[in-house]
């Protein structure tokens, strides 16, 4: 056996699938086996690479035994001479394992292997090289010196930046996404240290590689794409604290006390400044809009009352009430703020109307309230309308004028259609093309692209792959979906290589799958995309909807006495109020059927109505409740669930 590829897998079913299709032609005529660890994932990743990759090794953990743990599994049971560590979350070229198996057997002083890596729109990944972390290169990284000079032989060391990208070289530390390493290395130095659950555990075997003798290479002959970062979000606080303790469980291991001393400080320093900087960083990023609008709404308002009060109501002197500017301007603001919010307004990408929306609504509340307080404190109606009024013209004044100068890439959610183009042969390009149809609510245009030179066989696509930098400028072109069946890894890199166009997304399509992977900005290169029904589990939609749950609760409960008299089992209905409340179930939910799992709905709480409700009385096939479930799912709306409620009103109480 020459080659064991070892996958260690955590809730990422849909990476795992499309590193399963690469790998599965990347080992076609060798002598080689493949393990899946997973680490008791519950996301059905075993049931699919059970299913569709029958050749492969699953090895199941009842729990999460971390990176290191999991590989050693494998390890101990792998009977090939180089072992590979693969993560899920990458895509092998087909002749990857051939050249890198090619190099080691030419260079005996060879313990461990690594390969130029790219993101999910083409770019090389730095860490794809780095050196040996001593107190001065991490010094270096912490502080940013080595991302200011990252050519430096001084400052870049941490990524190796002086090195060409396009040439190998000797290197200190191999990335654990692809790290091959002989097996008879592995016997020398020990298996991965399980001390590091995440994190570290590749930067201490490339050094122990170092220290029995062998050379550890950086092989830039073949590629793989890596999204980088999918399993763990690298901006987050657990992130930061995770990496960097392994780091100091690194340098306790390996360098002298003083120097493990000196490098233990400067990390935990480094906790503490990155964790906080993540902190604020995650607070503005969500706060700055909410901040800015308050703000300008407050400014505008006390400049209207003061207009209002010195010029209309009290021109020959006098003021409001000390209550107006304490208390009743300040609600008006954050009942404004708190209802944009509670529309969408505050979503990505932004939309104006959701900001209208809010602030109607608002002001409708404001008035209805004002209009039932005694006359002593009702101020002014002026100042609430023309108050909403500023609110309107200044909130969607800022957010343009933060679009035009792409503040922070800000962007107005004018226009979400999108425009797709879909590379493979005729039979796999129309299947992907139907799953688009199928799923994606606001497809502008859906072209398909031949892999074939023979212009015989264009009938139906608009070109061939060789005129996809000319048809993404005369089609303007938002996707690029390459058809993993039928277009090799290298030339989908090769592609996303050669274009280079910044506002065009390139996703993956496996073959047989339903998912479609990819990248869809520079800061979510490490976001999975997943062509599924999904609408129902956007971010404003489980909010809107848990909003509702509350207020028909709450409704509910207050006139739970008359309503006990219609509702066929009242107790049943009080329990439920209480359950929706609590968050055990939601008023409308899924009519669960035997496909229910199959459609891989998006989890929401168990309902107590269901769309099949609004049809009662009617005689239902599964096939039907299944299309209400998915028609449910892929356009959700308040209004839905308020007309099932209204139309299965009496069953209400059910269990």
């Amino acid at each position: 056996m020459k080659l064991s590829v070892i996958i260690v897998n955590y809730n990422v079913q849909y990476f795992l699938e499309q590193c399963l299709h690469s790998v599965r032609k990347a080992i076609k005529g060798m002598e080689a086996e493949v393990f899946v660890v997973d680490n008791d994932s519950v996301d059905g990743s075993v049931d699919m690479a059970s299913k569709k990759f029958p050749e492969v090794t699953i090895l199941q953990n009842q729990k999460n035994v971390g990176f290191s743990k999991a590989n050693n599994q494998a390890i101990a049971r792998a009977r090939g001479e180089y072992i590979l560590l693969l993560n899920p979350d990458t895509i092998v070229e087909e002749d990857t394992f051939v050249k890198v198996v090619e190099f080691m057997d030419n260079h005996e002083d060879g313990g461990g292997l690594g390969v130029k890596m790219v993101d999910g729109k083409g770019k090389f990944l730095p860490e794809s090289k780095r050196g040996l972390p001593t107190p001065s290169v991490a010094f270096s990284k912490i502080f940013g010196l080595s991302k200011l000079f990252p050519k430096s032989r001084v400052f870049g060391k941490y990524h190796l930046g002086y090195l060409h990208n396009d040439e190998t070289h000797e290197v200190d530390i191999l990335s654990g996404a692809f790290m091959l390493i002989r097996k008879k290395v592995l016997e020398k130095t020990g298996y991965l240290d399980e001390s590091f659950f995440m994190y570290g555990e590749d930067i201490d075997l490339s050094y122990r590689i170092i220290k029995a003798g062998y050379k550890n290479y950086y092989f830039s002959g073949t590629r793989i794409i890596h999204y980088k970062g999918e399993s763990t979000k690298k901006s987050s606080v657990n992130y930061v604290v995770t990496f960097y303790n392994a780091m100091i469980i690194f340098a306790k291991k390996h360098f002298s006390s003083k120097n493990a001393s000196l490098l233990s400080t400067l990390i935990h320093f480094a906790i503490y400044f990155r964790a906080a900087i993540a902190i604020l960083n995650r607070f503005f990023t969500r706060a700055f809009m909410p901040l800015i609008d308050m703000v300008l709404l407050s400014g505008g308002v006390i400049g209207i009352k003061n207009y209002w009060e010195h010029n209309i109501i009290f021109p020959q002197g006098g003021e409001y009430p000390i209550e107006l500017v304490s208390v009743a301007l300040p609600l008006y603001v954050f009942l404004w703020i708190f209802s944009v919010f509670m529309s969408g307004g505050y979503d990505k990408p932004i939309r104006l109307p959701k900001i209208f929306q809010g602030l109607f609504i608002a002001t409708i509340i404001i008035l209805t309230i004002y209009a039932l307080l005694p006359e002593i404190y009702r101020f002014s109606r002026a100042i609430i309308v023309l108050g909403a009024l500023w609110g309107l013209v200044s909130m969607v004044g800022i957010r343009i004028i933060l679009h035009l100068f792409n503040f922070r890439n800000f962007k107005l959610g004018i226009n979400q259609s999108r425009r797709y183009i879909i590379i493979g042969d005729k039979e796999e390009a129309e299947r992907v093309a139907d799953l688009l149809r199928k799923t994606v609510m606001d497809q502008a245009f859906i072209g398909l692209v031949s892999i074939s030179e023979n212009k015989n066989k264009w009938e139906g696509f608009i070109g061939n792959i060789s005129q996809v930098k000319d048809i993404i400028n005369i089609y303007r072109i938002d996707e690029v979906i390459f058809c993993a069946r039928d277009v090799p890894a290298q030339d989908i890199i090769d592609k996303m290589a050669e274009l280079n166009v910044s506002q065009v997304d390139y996703k993956i399509a496996p073959p047989e799958s339903l998912s479609i992977i990819g990248s869809q900005s520079i800061n979510t290169s490490g976001d999975i995309f997943i062509i599924e029904l999904n609408s129902i589990s956007k971010v404003n939609n489980r909010r809107n909807k848990r909003f509702l749950d509350v207020v028909v609760s709450i409704l509910l409960l207050l006139l739970s006495p008359v309503f006990c008299l219609i509702i066929s089992k009242p107790i049943g209905f009080i329990i439920n109020i209480f359950k929706v409340l609590a968050c055990i179930k939601t008023w409308v939910g899924y009519q669960i059927t035997d496909n229910t799992d199959k459609h891989k709905l998006p989890k929401i709480r168990p309902g107590i109505l269901n769309p099949t409700d609004i049809l009662k009385g009617t005689s239902l096939t599964p096939e039907t409740r299944d299309r209400l479930n998915l028609l449910y799912v892929r356009d959700y709306k308040i209004v839905n669930d308020l007309n099932i409620i209204f139309k299965a009103f009496r069953y209400l109480g059910r269990a």
